[in-house]
């Protein structure tokens, strides 16, 4: 039977101390569902003595339903020379309602002495009755030991003392905390084995990453005998961030033997931390381990042509048992095994002795030469590779686009395009102004085709970018442009390079229009049969 490792997850609280991080009360609520369904064992909400909106929180906390987690409450130990019970804060974890309750205190000499300025035995005496306090409140008592690594190096006996007086006052488990993160895995290995045998108590870990060893650390805690392990979703978190949880589960999982959370949930992971980041506001990196967008993406073509053999060639893991999945990427790396594998992954029927597939390759190299990069356009890659074997259906064909820009006596900046189409051989030509060339297109290419093809009114831009290929040539420079688009429920993107920032935007704008109705053929072929009496104008003012 695999050891069980309990997770405790501080995202609500001290992945909000990470800079660019602030979430609502709905926003708590909303993801601390998520960690329920991930599984995770603890979600601390926060610290009700702070701050209203924690305390809120712990308030609605309540109506949650949860089925795996106890929402658990922060807090400190006493204040020096106070009772417990004229203690704010012990009495605000009170007033929360939680059934646990994780407080810190104070391992490390130096800080007793420099930052609380009271006596190594009141600070003893604060451990011990602030936990004895709540556990008498009927509570589960989590207590963190505050800079423990720190305090162990510096002063051994005084921090074992420190932690041994929290399991007299009846703490369920104790915590290790590598508060500065400065820690170095042989040495949490070391110092948690030595921890492990003077204790009786349950014994965790609270890594933070300031060397980038967050993960890394609280692993080695494990292994040295810690059974709790405290982290943020995503890594969130003070300075250089916490344990990334996200990476923390997977690795003792599946690479360790421990078990965390059931194999269904496991496939949770990818969702949890895209939520997270959405609800955060952040952009999720690519390059983030186990859920990136890139964790499992394959670029050179002898890797490729490995992993359509065999897929652990080139693959830790199979992407798929945390949610995620593998994607090649098309560059002038590739080799015709990228292409096919792309190709199967459209139903696209192609042979590897086919010399279109050749043909394909050579375009695409030829094209990356120019400054196109279709591992972030894979639309408009998609649309090259069918327009290459014939497949492609051109729904309309473009004849010409003029902009015109005009700035006033009153200061007043007029954007206008006139857009030129041929739709089923009829002329389409319209005009539209926008607050800028490239949204002015946008409108203009929308209203001729709308009336032949209604759904476009579904998507929309949802993202635009623009770099500069080549800084020495100044305003002369080769751009390029990429631009994501979105129904509401699909996302694509496609690309667009020119010496001119309009056309190079006119082209990804282009692409972004015909992949849609490429993808709705079925869908525009049954609309306009059905109503062939309609017709509409075909010009436009």
């Amino acid at each position: 039977m695999k050891p069980q490792v309990l997770l405790y997850d501080t995202t609500l609280r001290d992945g909000t101390q990470g800079e660019g991080i602030s979430l609502s009360v709905d926003d708590k609520l909303k993801i601390a569902r998520k960690l329920d369904g991930l599984g995770i064992h603890y979600i601390e909400g926060g610290w009700p003595g702070s701050n209203p909106k924690d305390m809120e929180f712990f308030l609605k906390a309540r109506e949650l339903h949860l089925e795996h987690a106890t929402i658990t409450a922060f807090g400190s130990t006493r204040r020096a020379g106070i009772d417990v019970e004229e203690d704010d804060n012990l009495q605000k974890i009170l007033d929360s309602g939680v059934k646990a309750v994780a407080i810190f205190g104070k391992t490390w000499d130096f800080h007793v002495l420099k930052a609380l300025k009271t006596t190594l035995e009141e600070n003893l005496n604060m451990i011990f009755e602030s936990i004895q306090y709540l556990k008498r409140a009927g509570l589960e008592v989590i207590f963190d030991a505050e800079h423990f690594f720190d305090g162990y190096k510096h002063n051994p006996e005084y921090a074992l003392e420190a932690v041994q007086k929290a399991q007299e006052a009846g703490a369920d488990c104790i915590v290790l905390c590598d508060t500065n993160g400065g820690s170095m895995p042989h040495e949490i290995y070391d110092i948690v084995s030595h921890v492990v045998s003077k204790l009786s108590v349950m014994v965790g870990i609270h890594c933070h990453n300031d060397c980038e060893l967050g993960v890394a650390n609280s692993l080695a805690a494990v292994r040295a005998g810690a059974r709790h392990v405290q982290g943020t979703i995503n890594g969130y978190g003070e300075r250089c961030g916490n344990a990334n949880l996200i990476s923390v589960i997977p690795n003792l999982q599946m690479k360790l033997n421990y078990s965390c959370v059931d194999e269904s949930q496991l496939k949770n992971l990818i969702t949890v931390s895209k939520y997270v980041h959405e609800i955060a506001n952040q952009v999720p990196p690519n390059n983030q381990p186990f859920v990136g967008r890139s964790a499992f993406a394959h670029k050179g073509g002898m890797h490729v042509s490995a992993i359509l053999k065999h897929p652990e060639t080139y693959e830790h893991i199979p992407p798929e048992s945390i949610g995620n999945k593998r994607r090649v990427l098309v560059s002038e790396l590739s080799g015709q095994s990228n292409v096919l594998f792309k190709a199967k992954e459209w139903n696209v029927k192609l042979d590897k002795h086919d010399p279109q597939s050749r043909k394909i390759l050579d375009k695409i190299k030829e094209q990356e030469h120019k400054g196109y990069q279709y591992e972030a356009a894979e639309a408009s890659f998609e649309l090259m590779v069918r327009e290459g074997l014939g497949e492609l259906k051109e729904f309309f064909q473009f004849d010409h686009f003029k902009i015109f820009i005009e700035r006033d006596e009153a200061d007043v900046l007029r954007t206008e395009a006139v857009v030129k189409l041929r739709v089923n051989g009829e002329v389409v030509h319209t005009v539209s102004e926008g607050n800028g060339p490239v949204n002015a297109l946008d409108n203009a290419l929308r209203k001729a085709l709308e009336q032949y093809f209604p759904l476009i009114k579904k998507m929309y831009l949802s993202d635009y970018k623009v770099r500069v290929l080549d800084e020495t040539d100044a305003t002369a420079s080769t751009v390029r442009v990429l631009i994501e688009s979105s129904d509401g429920k699909e996302k694509w993107s496609t690309i667009g390079v020119s010496a001119n920032i309009i056309e190079a935007s006119w082209y990804a704008l282009i692409d972004s229009v015909r992949y849609y109705l490429m993808k709705h053929e079925e869908e525009i072929e049954i609309v306009q049969s059905s109503k062939p009496e309609q017709r509409v104008g075909v010009v436009n003012h």
